[in-house]
């Protein structure tokens, strides 16, 4: 498969993820898990691109000590996509906690979709709007068993 289509697929794949998330109240349980396991296969196919890179590395290492380092590192197409997939997984991983947390705490969905919505665009905005949007007056944490 080509960069290219796994670039495709790599934005395809979470889409469904995040679906499932902004249907949470409908059956959150199944619902989060779904998301979970998509960002698991993200992670998976995460670690074998890493792997393969690695593998196919015939030069030095590169240095991501430095930020001209990194942005020569980046300058491949196919570090690129492997970095993109780290955000992709982590992003959905963290949507998915945030709509399991939303639940426990009581917090009304449509208070949760804005920070699926920031969380998904620009991944630690969305996760501090949500850390915001949880501590509010007036939202239940029951007690853990």
């Amino acid at each position: 498969m080509s960069d290219d289509q796994l670039f495709a697929l790599a934005n395809a794949l979470p889409l469904v993820g995040w679906l499932a998330l902004c249907l949470a109240p409908l059956a959150r349980p199944a619902l989060v898990a779904s998301a979970r396991v998509v960002a698991a296969a993200m992670a998976v196919g995460y670690a074998v691109m890493v792997g393969l890179a690695l593998a196919r590395a015939g030069g030095p290492a590169p240095d991501l000590t430095t930020l001209s380092g990194l942005a020569r590192a980046f300058s491949d197409p196919h570090v690129m996509l492997v970095g993109w997939v780290h955000y992709l997984a982590l992003d959905l991983w963290t949507g998915a906690w945030e709509a399991e947390d939303a639940g426990r705490r009581g917090v009304p969905h449509w208070l949760l979709l804005p920070c699926l919505a920031l969380t998904f665009l620009a991944g630690p905005i969305g996760l501090l709007l949500f850390l915001g949007v949880r501590t509010l007056p007036g939202r239940r944490v029951p007690a853990r068993p």
